[in-house]
């Protein structure tokens, strides 16, 4: 597992934010997964290296995670993985590129010996998707879970009655010492998250 920091801008909504993201990699030193390509394709390439890229999973469509997945792809031929529910907010950032296949709620990825479990958890937006890998004790959760709390809901396509329930049911349901590895920010596991769920719902964001 590989991790680098990449930082860019998110736009929705006709507001613009800057944000660090989390770029995962998932694989050994011959193949590997890159879980959202954001903002600086050189530095996502770079950190392949002369592995071969399986593909490009995106964890949702919101700018900030999908920018540098078409350059990623057409240097080494790796697959764009979306989940279709979430193709609108594909389409504002990439209207002229289409992702190479879906992601559905069930599937299972395999590098290196390691499934990836894809989990649908909509809510931050439509197609929103966690991976589960068990053999690894962690989830990668997007802009699902962070450490204090669910993902942002308040911009279009978001919904906070849909994400508390992706969470309470998809991820507070894996093993406490689950380590969530999210799209910004600092690791949680789900046993430090799972008890501040009422919390959340009373806060109503």
């Amino acid at each position: 597992m590989d991790h680098l920091v990449t930082s860019g801008t998110f736009s929705l909504d006709g507001s613009t934010w800057e944000v660090d993201n989390n770029v995962w990699l998932i694989g050994d030193d011959r193949e590997v997964y890159v879980i959202d390509a954001a903002h600086d394709a050189e530095a996502v390439l770079a950190a392949v290296g002369g592995r071969r890229l399986l593909g490009i999973i995106c964890t949702h469509g919101h700018d900030d995670h999908i920018n540098a997945a078409p350059e990623v792809a057409d240097r080494t031929g790796a697959p764009i993985l979306l989940h279709p529910d979430d193709r609108v907010l594909w389409e504002m950032r990439h209207p002229d590129r289409r992702p190479d296949g879906p992601l559905a709620d069930g599937d299972i990825l395999t590098v290196a010996g390691t499934e990836l479990r894809v989990l649908h958890t909509p809510g931050h937006s439509p197609g929103a998707v966690c991976l589960y890998a068990p053999g690894l004790g962690t989830v990668f959760s997007g802009d699902t879970l962070f450490r204090g709390g669910p993902g942002a809901t308040g911009r279009s396509y978001s919904s906070f009655p849909t994400i508390i329930d992706s969470v309470r049911d998809r991820l507070l349901t894996l093993p406490p010492e689950t380590v969530v590895r999210t799209g910004h920010g600092d690791p949680t596991t789900v046993g430090d998250e799972a008890p501040q769920l009422e919390e959340w719902i009373a806060r109503g964001h």
